[in-house]
């Protein structure tokens, strides 16, 4: 099975991932409304940290593969799958809202290492950008001290990524 095709089949299928979706908000309702001021304590800080990578990780999959559609493939936006490209995203930012107004989301636990990987995909896809971009030939008339420089700057941007994405926290 091809990744188009587990696409297919998911849009083809879409109860199981709008249940998905859906209950990953809803715990977080209802965690807030069972742990109402007590969401920076356990077990609630690792009830919310599993529902923000629950619906992070997804959404973030559907963004860098939204992402891909249309500057590489260059789709168009009127193909863009509800189910699993808006579907995903709109959850995530739900349940942060939900989560949010219980707990700082600065206290739950990997909530540093969910940005660290945004921030890494982010890079990879400009550098990924860049390169589809830019020709071989084209690369010659810039000045090399130029092209070393763009890839420290890339280098050390993907690197403070990392270090979010792969630092201990201090809970």
């Amino acid at each position: 099975m091809t990744l188009q095709e587990f696409f297919n089949m998911l849009g083809n299928n879409p109860n199981m991932i709008i249940a998905y979706f859906g209950l990953i908000p809803l715990t977080a309702i209802i965690a807030g409304i069972m742990g109402k001021g007590e969401g920076h304590i356990s077990p609630w800080k690792y009830l919310y940290s599993t529902l923000l990578y629950l619906v992070s990780v997804p959404a973030i999959f559907a963004i860098t593969l939204s992402v891909y559609f249309f500057f590489f493939e260059r789709r168009s936006i009127l193909d863009t799958d509800v189910y699993t490209q808006i579907l995903p995203v709109l959850s995530m930012f739900a349940t942060f809202l939900i989560i949010r107004r219980n707990v700082a989301l600065d206290r739950v636990p990997g909530f540093g290492r969910i940005s660290g990987l945004v921030m890494m995909i982010f890079v990879t896809m400009v550098f990924m950008w860049i390169l589809d971009k830019t020709r071989i030939f084209a690369i010659t008339f810039i000045p090399f001290q130029y092209v070393i420089l763009m890839f420290v700057v890339f280098f050390v941007i993907f690197r403070y990524g990392m270090s979010n994405l792969l630092k201990s926290e201090k809970e």
